[in-house]
């Protein structure tokens, strides 16, 4: 299973989102985000994709959700998701995405995953959620079809501990 990460830059009542411009989900809008490296921890990657992505330094991350993604029955990606509002610089393009600023009520759902709209409002809106998230049709994973999803809102405190895992 392939451990991700996801991050939602936010400035007043804007959300920085990125188009896609290779791999999977390419023309799609999204957050920065990517795979972890080896001994890499979820926080740890956000900030180098974020970084990497659209060139700005994260000082702050806050845990927003847990998503599970399920290929034909096979767990296929787990996703952290973050969000801040604490970042230096100015978002620039990069060979992997072109950064846009979006106002938060216009966030350009036809042009992202189908799950997004389920999960990403109560994020931008500052909850928590932990979800799992159900395609079928076979590799890859964004040419299947979403099929079900389930959500739990509310999970976790980010304040507790680091935020890496909702507490038990």
């Amino acid at each position: 299973m392939i451990e991700a990460t996801l991050c939602f830059v936010v400035r007043d009542d804007e959300v920085l989102l990125i188009e896609k411009r290779r791999g999977l989900g390419e023309g799609w809008y999204n957050g920065p985000g990517g795979k972890l490296e080896t001994g890499e921890t979820p926080r740890e990657c956000a900030r180098r994709e974020v970084r990497e992505e659209v060139g700005l330094e994260v000082t702050e991350l806050e845990k927003a959700g847990e998503l599970t993604f399920y290929l034909d029955g096979d767990a296929h990606t787990h996703c952290h998701v973050f969000r801040t509002d604490s970042f230096a610089g100015e978002p620039t393009p990069s060979t992997e995405a072109r950064p846009e600023w979006v106002p938060i009520e216009d966030v350009p759902y036809e042009q992202m995953w189908e799950d997004d709209r389920l999960w990403l409002p109560g994020v931008l809106d500052g909850r928590t959620v932990t979800g799992t998230f159900h395609f079928e049709g076979g590799e890859p994973l964004d040419e299947a079809d979403f099929v079900e999803s389930d959500l739990e809102w509310g999970v976790w405190d980010d304040s507790i501990g680091d935020g890496s895992e909702p507490p038990s």
